[in-house]
This record gives C-alpha cells, structure tokens and sequence, in this order.
C-alpha cells in the first residue's frame, strides 16, 4: 500500500519522518511516497489535496480542515519556539504601520500570529522564509517574520527583534504556540490512520533514542545550517507534543481558531479535527 506524503525540508520534519520513510521501523506494509517542499507549497498543495498526508501550517489548517483531519503525533507546538518579527538593527523606531513587511506566506502560522499582534500592517508580501532576511538587508523591504533556524542566527547577521510572536501568543493565551500540523485526508480509512499516527509516533521514538540515524536525510535538505543549529532547531520543535498532542495540545489549537475567528481573520471554526 503507498501513501503519498508531504513534508518539509526543515530539520525536525527530517528528523521526525526519517525513520517513517526509510523503514527503520516496521511500517506495515505502507510505503510512503514523499514529497519534500516548503511549507507553504504544501499549504497551497492542501488546498487541491493531491496528497493523502502532508504537513502544514495551523493556519492553513483551517482551510482544509473539511478535507483534512489532524493526527495525534508529528505536531509543531510548544513554547518560547514562535516565529520573530525583525527588521535591520538601528532601524527599530522606523518600523510603524506603512512599513513593507515580509512573511514566509500568507497561509502560515507566522502570517497569522502577526495579522494578530499587529492588525493595522497591511503591506505585506509572500517570500521564501530563506530569503527575507536578504530582501530586508537590501533595504527592499522594511522588516519581516522569520520562521525556522533563522531565529537561531538573525542577531549575528545584523537584525533586530522588534517582537517574538510565540512570547506574544503566549501571554496572551497561556497556551503553547501551534505552529505545524501532520494531517490526512478524511478519505483516507480510519483504522488505516490510526495505524499511520503510531508509526508516526514510533518514528519520532526511534530518532529520540538513535539520534545519529537521521543525520543523512537531515543534512540532505539542510546542508547550509549548522550542526550545533541543527541540533537547537530540533530540540525546540520535536517535544512531547510531538509525540501527542493530549488535551493541552488540542485546547490550544482550538483557542487558535477560536481568536483568529473573533478577529474575523478565519470565516469559521474548523471542527471534528482529531484522529484519536
């Protein structure tokens, strides 16, 4: 049986599905056709659902969620792990409503806790996560969202942080940020995902007790980031709530979804979302 599945190049999707795909563990019989791209092209590629499994951002969640249904294992959430808003360090006090501000895409969870914390700044523009620092450098635009390891190196190369919008997120809603979902289509049958949820989690057991065993496909896709980077990046984003989500995990992505939708930011409230 095949299963074709999306994920993204970022080191904790690498680290978590590496055993999954190469079969290190037992996977049933099910072979996993993958997929590898941004998170926002597997957003857009949700919105057709041409793929039975994939990644994608909270936001783009609600999207779909007709379509969609969330699994238990695989998430991004957590805290103190948000995307940060920056600009160029020294232009601080510039950045006001009228700036032109970057995001890593209109569907991300990124997009959404910034339409939050700041509903007033309407130019914005869609750009790779990877090439919003070099565009605000420029002085092409003014500031920006930065998701992934960029968190880890934006001071050295010569940004600011105006907001860290998890630090944002929480204080507001004293909940862990929800960031990344691992989601299957509702076609797919259900004794069928929830054999594929526990491989998942099986899958992320297996990386936590063999650390090195995914260093091959993670540097695949991350062969500019840094070992000790790497390392913090996956520390930050595969946590407990990777392993499942439980009632904490799940009460936060409905506060999610409750608040963007009191801000008339998403139509209505995605329901019937778990696979449990």
């Amino acid at each position: 049986m095949e299963i074709t599945l999306g994920i993204s190049s970022c080191p904790n999707d690498t680290y978590t599905f590496d055993a999954l795909i190469h079969k290190k563990i037992d996977t049933k019989g099910i072979d996993f056709k993958v997929v590898v791209a941004d998170v926002q092209e597997l957003n857009r590629r949700a919105m057709i659902g041409d793929l039975q499994m994939t990644k994608l951002s909270y936001f783009a969640y609600s999207q779909v969620y007709k379509n969609y249904q969330i699994l238990d294992a695989g998430s991004a959430l957590g805290f103190a792990n948000g995307p940060l808003f920056i600009c160029k360090k020294g232009n601080e006090s510039a950045i006001n409503s009228k700036s032109k501000i970057l995001i890593p895409g209109k569907e991300t969870t990124a997009n959404l806790l910034f339409s939050m914390a700041y509903p007033d700044f309407k130019d914005k523009t869609e750009c790779l996560f990877s090439e919003i620092e070099p565009k605000i450098m420029s002085g092409e635009y003014d500031a920006g969202v930065i998701i992934h390891e960029n968190r880890f190196t934006y001071a050295e190369r010569g940004f600011a942080m105006l907001r860290d919008l998890g630090n944002f997120w929480e204080s507001e809603t004293h909940t862990p940020i929800p960031l990344g979902a691992i989601t299957i289509r509702r076609d797919v049958p259900n004794d069928l995902k929830l054999t594929i949820n526990q491989l998942l989690r099986e899958s992320i057991e297996y990386a936590n007790q063999n650390p090195q065993a995914s260093n091959t496909f993670i540097h695949e896709y991350a062969q500019a980031i840094e070992d000790d980077v790497l390392k913090k990046h996956i520390a930050l984003f595969v946590n407990d709530f990777s392993l499942s989500l439980g009632e904490q995990g799940m009460a936060a992505i409905k506060t999610l979804y409750s608040r963007a939708h009191s801000l008339q930011i998403i139509s209505e409230e995605p329901t019937d979302m778990f696979i449990l």
